[in-house]
């Protein structure tokens, strides 16, 4: 009895189930939602890439322009060039002695 009850509440809903458009249409919703190549997890991957290459691009440039400000500087300031070899190359005048104090790794704990 309570089969039959429960079918003459949905039968009223029935039509809109069994219409022909609207079942295409949830069909072809599904498709494309959870089946299509370019379906939505691909899509929000693909997003989210974007937005962490756009991220990427953002940082090299601001890296780039920051190499060019350096370089500009290099080529136009001698004292600038002096500090930046002994920095990054380690380089010294004759007769000076050069001390490098390097910090262990267990040292710090």
């Amino acid at each position: 009895m309570n089969i039959i009850n429960t079918f003459n509440k949905i039968k009223p809903a029935l039509p809109i189930v069994t219409n022909r458009y609207i079942l295409t249409l949830a069909i072809f919703t599904v498709w494309i939602g959870f089946f299509d190549e370019r379906d939505l997890k691909s899509t929000l991957q693909q997003k989210q890439k974007l937005a962490e290459l756009t991220a990427k691009k953002t940082y090299y440039q601001q890296q780039i322009a920051e190499t060019q400000n350096e370089l500009v500087s290099l080529e136009n300031n001698s004292a600038a060039l002096e500090k930046f070899a002994r920095e990054r190359y380690k380089m010294k005048k004759d007769g000076e002695d050069l001390y490098l104090i390097v910090e262990d790794s267990l040292s710090k704990k």
